[in-house]
């Protein structure tokens, strides 16, 4: 028995059903209301008569910058903006001295591995007071207080720089 042939109006892609537009039902207290939707397409990525898309995708790129910054500075605390500016301090630090040792040369050896790990180190501590301190995690640390927090990062702080300092002798 031979196997079945398609249709060959079924197999071709412009034959293909049309699209159906999303439909909700929303029941309302004895009345049911009906919301059809239909998908868009946004101005800036229409393409053109050859399929192209246009300039717009920088610009889509250039709102979705905007909106992340805008949204970051109305709905982060200062405190957290503060711990996050010197995140990006240490990043810094941490990338000029690495250039300097690619650069320069490591001749004292010992003193640019101590000076860098007491960046990242640094970091880590710093990164871990901000996920303590941020009011999304309270539930994650109910037992620790942004003062208990802050207190364990200028311990480790200091144990951590008293070790960087004994290392470069």
């Amino acid at each position: 028995m031979a196997p079945k042939q398609r249709n060959a109006a079924a197999a071709s892609p412009a034959a293909a059903p049309a699209r159906t537009p999303a439909t909700t039902t929303t029941p309302i207290t004895n009345t049911t209301t009906t919301t059809t939707t239909t998908p868009t397409t946004p101005a800036s990525l229409k393409a053109n008569a050859a399929g192209v898309v246009g300039n717009g995708g920088a610009q889509t790129w250039d709102r979705i910058a905007q909106n992340l910054v805008a949204h970051y500075t109305a709905s982060t605390p200062q405190r957290t903006k503060l711990l996050d500016a010197f995140l990006a301090f240490l990043v810094t630090v941490g990338g000029l001295q690495f250039a300097y040792c690619v650069l320069a040369g490591n001749y004292p050896f010992n003193a640019f591995l101590s000076g860098f790990s007491a960046t990242v180190g640094q970091f880590v501590l710093t990164a871990s007071l901000r996920i303590q301190t941020t009011e999304a995690n309270k539930g994650d640390f109910p037992a620790v207080s942004p003062e208990r927090a802050f207190a364990d990062y200028v311990v480790c702080s200091l144990i951590l720089h008293f070790f960087c300092v004994n290392f470069i002798n």
